[in-house]
């Protein structure tokens, strides 16, 4: 997938015609962003819009986030039980200590 962020007025007015002319190759939009297909014609959509507006248009390459590969299953079960907690104002260090979750703090530290 291509990243496409807009910066300006214009380099917004600009994506949102891009998308509904081209919305076949364009999986989501997301106001002032939007994710191209990863074809040629994805990059060269993408690609006439930075030329026409300059630093106000970023592209970035992405990929899918696969949590299955990507995190612990102890991550996964935290966030699940985090989600359906019984007070929703506890904060999760609260939530977390005394338990088998993972410490927020060691889960800020380590990257993916």
């Amino acid at each position: 997938m291509l990243l496409v962020v807009t910066y300006s007025e214009p380099a917004r007015t600009a994506l949102r015609n891009v998308c509904r002319g081209h919305g076949s190759h364009v999986s989501r939009r997301f106001g002032r962003a939007a994710l191209f297909e990863a074809t040629v014609y994805g990059a060269f959509l993408a690609l006439r819009l930075r030329e026409a507006h300059g630093g106000d248009v970023q592209i970035e390459r992405t990929e899918p986030f696969n949590e299955f590969d990507a995190v612990d299953d102890a991550v996964r079960e935290a966030a699940s039980a985090y989600a359906n907690r019984d007070a929703p104002s506890t904060p999760y260090a609260a939530f977390a200590a005394g338990t088998d979750h993972p410490d927020p703090d060691a889960m800020k530290g380590t990257d993916l």
